[in-house]
């Protein structure tokens, strides 16, 4: 079974593609040097970390109507850290579950845990988890507190680190100290995350959307005058084409193109006009000589010479209707009017009656409701005697031949002759030996006017049933 042919995809589809492809290799390459610039930088990765717990720590204090600071314990941030001690130093437990295990990996003297302190900038503190691990890793509660303060505890991963951030809430300093030993609650991941997220894959994102965007609608655009370039072009007539106009607003490449197919057209017409040229040339030629021997052969009695006389008949009606396709190239939309189909079939069928009886067939015809249709007469008329002439070389003496027309602007040519099994004797191809033993040159020219007509020529026949014509007009 043969191969599909595969449908080309579009060209918004390919350069979509294609920018979709190198926005997700920038993204990788992006990715990587954002995580090898927060990894490698342990002082931005534990500047990030402080601030956003100390912001976060900073929505669970608040001012109290009587003036006085008060802690909501319940902030999602401080339950990671354990209960604590409000408004007392002395009552400081650790973090639930943080200070079991020593941290893997890292220094022996440290513990993994995270521990938070909230003071005033008086050294009152409010809020603490820790006792001895608050004196040693946070500042002294007598000095005055700065905006923002941080230092590592010690190098690598994961990483430890301490430091606070004063918020002024209520009037009132307060300082939120945070100090991360071995990172148990994977702030680092979280960060990264973050980072990626929101500075890298969401503006990358929306840029991405916005460029396949402009991109999709600037193709359309500059694809529109193609489009009717392309549509120009289809309905061009190859025997006397026309040239295609470049749109307003069409690319200079696609104009170039349009150039190259006008070029193309133009040699196209004169290679139509010598190739007509050249069969109404040789068709002339041959006439006349073939007309001198048929007269010399009229005067020979030998049979023969009868014989001679028929291949030379032939011979002539091959060149008439050589002469005649060559013809049908060189109409015109002038030449079109509009005419009575009945009238002109008749007149036609008409001129066809005495070859008809001189070779032992009948014909008939049967007029249909009034139809006008805007054709070629000369053209048409020739169409009906090609099919009349058909039918009667390839059926038997006695055959009945009917000429009709309608329902509607059709016509119709039939037979009751013995028709064909495989309708090869009717294949309209001027380069194939039919096996009535013609070229088919007829057939190849009722093809051809089928064509200038934009109708639809339709072959039906059966053996023992005779064979069908239709021409049906738009």
């Amino acid at each position: 079974m043969p191969s599909r042919r595969r449908k080309p995809a579009s060209l918004i589809a390919l350069v979509s593609g294609r920018i979709l492809t190198f926005a997700v290799l920038a993204m990788a390459i992006q990715f990587v040097v954002v995580f090898s610039e927060y990894w490698f930088n342990e002082t931005e990765l534990g500047r990030i970390m402080i601030e956003r717990e100390a912001e976060a720590i900073a929505a669970s204090v608040q001012l109290a109507p009587s003036g006085a600071v008060e802690i909501d314990l319940k902030g999602q941030a401080l339950a990671r850290y354990g209960d604590g001690d409000n408004d007392d130093g002395d009552a400081i437990r650790p973090a639930s579950g943080d200070t079991a295990d020593a941290a893997p990996g890292g220094d022996s003297d440290l513990v993994a845990g995270t521990y938070v302190r909230i003071r005033t900038a008086d050294g009152r503190v409010l809020y603490t988890n820790c006792s001895e691990e608050c004196r040693e890793h946070f500042l002294p509660v007598e000095l005055d507190p700065p905006d923002f303060w941080q230092s590592l505890i010690a190098p690598g991963k994961p990483l430890s680190v301490s430091g606070g951030r004063t918020f002024l809430i209520g009037g009132q300093k307060i300082l939120i100290e945070v100090a991360i030993l071995h990172d148990p609650s994977n702030f680092i991941r979280e960060i990264l995350l973050h980072e990626m997220f929101d500075h890298m894959l969401v503006p990358m994102s929306l840029m991405l959307a916005l460029v396949i965007g402009a991109t999709t609608i600037s193709i359309r655009k500059a694809l529109r005058p193609v489009a009717a370039a392309a549509e120009a072009a289809d309905a061009i007539n190859p025997s006397s084409p026309t040239a295609i106009t470049a749109a307003p607003g069409m690319p200079r490449e696609i104009a170039f193109f349009v150039e190259a197919i006008n070029r193309l057209l133009q040699r196209s017409s004169e290679l139509f006009k010598a190739q007509r040229v050249f069969a109404a040339a040789i068709a002339h030629e041959i006439r006349t000589p073939v007309a001198i021997v048929k007269l010399e052969l009229e005067r020979i009695e030998d049979p023969r010479a009868r014989r001679a006389e028929a291949d030379l008949d032939r011979l002539m009606h091959i060149l008439e209707q050589l002469t005649a396709l060559a013809k049908l190239d060189m109409i015109d939309a002038g030449a079109f009017e509009t005419v009575e189909l009945n009238a002109l079939t008749e007149e036609a069928v008409a001129e066809m009656v005495p070859f008809v009886l001189d070779r032992s067939k009948s014909i008939a015809f049967q007029q249909g409701p009034t139809v006008n249709v805007k054709l070629v007469p000369s053209l048409i008329q020739n169409v009906v005697r090609n099919l009349i002439e058909n039918a009667v070389r390839h059926t038997p003496d006695g055959t009945e031949i009917t000429v009709s027309v309608g329902p509607g602007a059709v016509l119709v040519v039939a037979d009751n002759g013995p028709g064909m099994a495989d309708g090869a004797d009717l294949e309209i191809d001027s380069g194939r030996i039919k096996k009535a033993g013609g070229l088919g040159m007829g057939l190849r020219i009722v093809e051809r006017i089928t064509e200038i007509h934009d109708a639809q020529l339709t072959v039906t026949s059966e053996t023992g049933q005779g064979t069908t014509v239709s021409l049906r007009f738009p």
